[in-house]
């Protein structure tokens, strides 16, 4: 049996058309950038540490406190050791805010950051969980959508 020959045709372009396609190109990959990586560095109202600012002001607590294991709690006042966590991330803000109870003694707290009214139904979730399991967690709720 002999070997098939493969042939490829390749396309003649002039240099005009070489520019624009790779002009072409260029606007895609930027398009496609645009549209499925915005994600990536979504943006909220404030940074997570501007709440933690004014709320662990207002509480005269101490913000960034380390902890002997180098973890470090967010605010930490004479009565709680406080998780501030955006809405989403509720869930992560319960194991956080109970380790942070544990290593300082204190009372657990979060501080759930709730940008929009869309972000309520994460107050509800930490909140029946809480309840449910009798966990020994206070939570506030700081933001536009509380």
């Amino acid at each position: 049996m002999r070997p098939r020959k493969i042939s490829i045709k390749l396309k003649r372009r002039r240099p005009f058309q070489l520019k624009r396609e790779l002009e072409n190109e260029k606007t895609s990959c930027h398009f496609f950038f645009a549209t499925f990586c915005s994600n990536c560095f979504a943006s909220h109202l404030y940074p997570e540490k501007w709440y933690q600012k004014k709320w662990c002001q207002d509480h005269n607590g101490k913000i960034e406190v380390v902890l002997p294991d180098r973890t470090r709690c967010d605010c930490l006042t004479n009565t709680h050791a406080v998780e501030f966590d955006f809405g989403k991330k509720w869930a992560e803000a319960i194991g956080q805010s109970l380790y942070y109870s544990l290593q300082t003694n204190k009372k657990a707290g979060i501080v759930l950051i709730i940008e929009t009214i869309k972000d309520r139904k994460y107050w509800i979730r930490l909140n029946t969980i809480i309840n449910h399991f009798k966990l020994p967690i206070d939570t506030w709720a700081v933001g536009e959508g509380k």
